[in-house]
């Protein structure tokens, strides 16, 4: 049986950008070809530095802005911009849960208005599902009259994940959902997170920098950079053994949390290339270690096997840079 939920083939998401008054516009390519799937159940962490393409990715994804060129589907059906298929299908999670809230609105009203725009269940329905979605992220029933300026980061986002829900979609798109908050706060909106995906069996797409998060939650991984997926794997396998030399750099800079170990740092030399002038060939080449003639000719085909995939001409091989 196939679970697949969602399916990108070569999502592109190109800007036009004006250069001057007699210069022709350039082309940032913020996202220059992503493809993966989906299941139900799982989760997809997308990596990578920031100006990689992740948060396109999520606006893509969550058709905020059309893909320039490629195709998306859930369950296997094609998507277009604004279906209720889509809208009921899939959902977004901001990473500011300060921004993501109307201040104006109390909680009952910003719970029940994806409710009252999509379907048609009474007043007396919406409020009693919200009340419910409220109690599934851990908030008490007095909290639907209150503002949301009247509640902590941590409970913003919760409230932010109990709005995605209450379409009962089958995919989250979450895009650096726990980066803006505490530390002992994302530990908390993370176990909400794994227990609303076993509980409803949701597929993640979890979009992060941070790799010691998507370590604990992630069943695979995506890397990008510039704009392109530069690996793709099961977490356990690109963990242990990155194969390419991007994802082996990111990772030897994660900390950990044994002092006895030691860990050889792969530090980056330079800063990431601007997406108005993308360097020929593999976009990562100016900063690799690994750099040869061919990696400034044309970007790599993916190659590995079945679960591990990774764009490059000379691919890391059994080497173990753990995190």
């Amino acid at each position: 049986m196939n679970d697949t939920v969602l399916e990108a083939r070569d999502l592109k998401r190109h800007y036009k950008v004006a250069r001057g008054v007699f210069s022709d516009p350039a082309t940032v390519r913020a996202l220059d070809g992503a493809s993966f799937s989906l299941r139900a159940g799982s989760t997809l962490a997308v990596v990578g530095e920031s100006g990689c393409g992740k948060s396109t990715l999520a606006r893509v994804l969550t058709m905020i802005e059309p893909p320039s060129s490629g195709e998306l589907l859930i369950d296997g059906e094609p998507v277009g911009k604004g279906s209720v298929e889509l809208r009921r299908a899939i959902q977004i999670v901001f990473q500011n849960p300060f921004g993501s809230l109307n201040p104006r609105q109390k909680i009952g009203t910003i719970l029940e208005e994806p409710l009252k725009l999509n379907t048609k269940e009474s007043a007396s329905t919406r409020k009693r599902l919200a009340l419910d979605m409220l109690d599934r992220v851990g908030l008490r029933p007095e909290h639907y009259e209150r503002y949301p300026h009247m509640f902590s980061g941590g409970q913003r986002q919760r409230i932010a994940i109990a709005r995605s829900l209450m379409l009962q979609p089958k995919i989250l798109v979450l895009d650096e959902p726990v980066s803006a908050l505490d530390v002992s706060i994302q530990a908390q909106v993370l176990n909400i997170l794994t227990d609303l995906q076993q509980e409803f069996g949701l597929a993640y797409v979890f979009i992060s920098h941070d790799l010691s998060v998507v370590r604990h939650i992630a069943d695979e991984i995506l890397i990008m950079y510039l704009g392109r997926v530069v690996e793709h794997g099961s977490a356990r396998e690109v963990f242990a053994r990155p194969r390419h030399p991007y994802t082996a750099a990111l990772l030897s800079a994660t900390p950990i949390a044994d002092p006895s170990r030691e860990k050889a740092r792969i530090p980056l030399v330079g800063e990431l290339p601007s997406p108005l002038n993308p360097p020929p060939g593999c976009p990562f080449n100016p900063r690799c270690w690994k750099v040869e003639a061919d990696c400034r000719q044309a970007f790599p085909p993916e190659t590995g096997d079945g679960d591990h995939l990774a764009a490059c001409y000379h691919q890391l091989r059994d080497q173990e840079v753990t995190g």
